[in-house]
């Protein structure tokens, strides 16, 4: 390249990037067309006469979102860096923060919010600021749990969202997992369901958390299953939950007894829903979280730089 061209590329980076003109400014000062200010900038990177640097951050964590985007065919992925040294509340609380203001950046007037409930959906949903929207409804999508586990009750969640959108809010009455598969159909074919349904055929965005492996103890709502459904769900070799739907390791669903008596939107429906969202992290959950991914289930997953690899590495295994 002739070294006044070259002097005459460096001028319009040095303008655009140091002095901070717009490229309007740039072409009328060096009377040229704005688009050629444009093609000249990307010409400026290309020939290495401008290098960006990105500094107080690692590139690679955008490379693996884009890497996890294309290999799942998901709409967006928003990672958390890991420290190593950082313990596993730490490591919680800084994914919630994220996943907090991720979310509320979706939200926009007339929206139907669906949520499901545990820790990290309750965590997040702490973290997001209010919002003043207007015509908002947030709504279960899931039963709750029982009295003993009421910290992170869907109901609860649901209330403290709308409350923060100036929104409205629809409750559940029943738990997620009732005694018989009749007693689980009589509520959902109930005149007090209906409304509740109508709210899920209409749902815009729907924030969900995983349930690990049978052995992860941290569970919510596991408290509502018989020794039979454990056995069960030993037998069908169940890798995870999502709104309270066991699947296993290939991402199908474990449609038996237990699922029948289950209250809540299915993971079918919740992969129609235009943005399903997944909050989640941890090494033993990435063997749950995968599934998800490989069936479609979610479209937006929201995790840890450590769990990201992980899903990445079981998924290159298969």
């Amino acid at each position: 390249m002739k070294e006044d061209k070259k002097k005459l590329l460096a001028k319009v980076a040095y303008m655009y990037y140091e002095q901070e003109l717009t490229q309007a400014q740039i072409a009328k000062e060096l009377a040229i067309y704005r688009t050629t200010v444009s093609r000249m900038l990307s010409q400026a990177k290309a020939e290495g006469i401008v290098e960006i640097k990105i500094n107080h951050f690692d590139a690679s964590l955008f490379e693996l979102e884009e890497q996890l985007k294309q290999t799942f065919g998901l709409t967006a992925v928003e990672l958390v860096a890991t420290d190593s040294d950082a313990s596993e509340e730490a490591k919680e609380e800084q994914l919630a923060e994220t996943a907090g203001t991720w979310i509320r950046r979706q939200l926009s007037d007339d929206m139907v919010i669906g949520l499901s409930w545990g820790a990290s959906v309750g965590r997040a949903v702490n973290k997001i600021d209010p919002k003043q929207l207007s015509d908002v409804s947030v709504v279960p999508v899931v039963g709750g749990p029982s009295h003993i586990n009421s910290r992170y009750h869907v109901n609860t969640l649901v209330y403290e969202l709308a409350r923060k959108l100036n929104g409205h809010s629809l409750f559940v009455n029943a738990t997620v997992i009732q005694e018989t598969k009749e007693l689980a159909e009589g509520i959902f074919n109930s005149k007090y369901f209906h409304d509740l349904k109508e709210y899920w055929k209409r749902l815009d965005l729907v924030i969900v958390g995983v349930g690990g492996p049978l052995s992860y103890h941290k569970s919510q709502w596991r408290d509502l299953l018989s020794p039979a459904d454990y056995e069960e769900l030993k037998l069908r070799e169940a890798m995870g939950d999502c709104c309270c739907r066991f699947y296993d390791s290939y991402g199908k669903l474990l449609n038996g007894a237990l699922n029948q008596r289950t209250i809540g939107l299915s993971i079918e429906e919740l992969a129609d829903v235009p943005q399903s969202v997944g909050i989640a992290r941890g090494i033993s959950k990435a063997r749950s979280i995968a599934p998800l991914l490989e069936r479609g289930y979610l479209k937006t997953l929201i995790t840890d730089q450590e769990t990201a690899q992980e899903i990445l590495r079981l998924s290159q295994r298969k």
